[in-house]
């Protein structure tokens, strides 16, 4: 009989589970598949908005629960209803697009199933972004500052698009301007991102487990990036991705192989069954 070692496993999604060219692995679907055949819960947690994780999430055949916008979201794949909504006021939402443009760099803001944004529509790295996430921007046509205070619009996150050198620079003038207030990440090399404070993808898993009533010495989360921290250090195993950054692979326990050769399979097997 097949005896689980960890009964929820937790994934990122962009450079964890995808590959760098936005595929599931075959050997990945069909680790995942038989892990949830064999009693396990598999869920994903993402920096994507709603609107963006869903789709992917169901053409994985997942049920349950999804977590997205770095933990502020939490909804049931099959209705797509919330089940955790948090989010910024528009006054948090508001200050924090300003501190973004005070630093000369471009800002999004992410609304339930909508995407605000100051960049231009024919910019490239932006059409990239909306191909790669399956979402469409609305370019404001002024300061995103001044169109969400005038607004009322409430966020779940604020992001920066912007280039390798820069995003380091932005990076630390958030973190220390924001220090205790907000929580201040980066999900990839050109993307640095504001949520709550106390909506992280860390608590997020923490609170799955709680739903599904399951210890946390019992979960696996897994992850690239520095958005993905809060999660690794929650759970019982903590693994970075062989392509993580260098700060994710110093906290983690373990160190899979890359996105692109199977990590998320890598993981299941050897974390998701007991081989004594």
């Amino acid at each position: 009989m097949t005896q689980l070692n960890a009964k929820l496993i937790v994934s990122d999604f962009d450079g964890t589970l995808i590959t760098s060219d936005q595929r599931i692995l075959p050997e990945v679907r069909e680790a995942i598949t038989q892990y949830i055949a064999d009693g396990g819960i598999f869920a994903v947690c993402t920096g994507r908005i709603l609107a963006s994780i869903l789709p992917r999430v169901r053409e994985l055949g997942l049920k349950g629960l999804v977590i997205a916008c770095q933990g502020s979201v939490i909804a049931d794949i099959e209705t797509g209803e919330y089940i955790k909504r948090g989010g910024l006021s528009p006054v948090q939402t508001s200050e924090i697009c300003a501190a973004i443009e005070s630093a000369g760099q471009s800002v999004n803001a992410y609304s339930d199933d909508h995407f605000y944004t100051d960049i231009p529509k024919d910019n490239k790295y932006l059409k990239m972004y909306e191909e790669i996430t399956g979402v469409t921007s609305q370019n404001v046509g002024e300061r995103l500052s001044d169109y969400i205070a005038r607004n009322g619009i409430k966020c779940q996150k604020v992001a920066s698009l912007c280039m390798p050198r820069a995003r380091k620079r932005l990076y630390k003038f958030l973190k220390e301007r924001f220090d205790g207030k907000y929580d201040v990440t980066c999900s990839a090399n050109v993307l640095v991102e504001v949520s709550p404070l106390n909506d992280t993808k860390g608590a997020a898993v923490r609170f799955l487990a709680q739903r599904y009533g399951i210890n946390m010495s019992e979960t696996v989360a897994m992850g690239d990036n520095l958005n993905d921290l809060s999660m690794i250090e929650a759970a019982g195993i903590g693994v970075a991705v062989g392509n993580a950054v260098r700060e994710l692979k110093k906290k983690a326990d373990y160190v899979a192989v890359t996105n692109d050769q199977g990590a998320v399979a890598q993981v299941i097997k050897l974390f998701g069954y007991r081989h004594d």
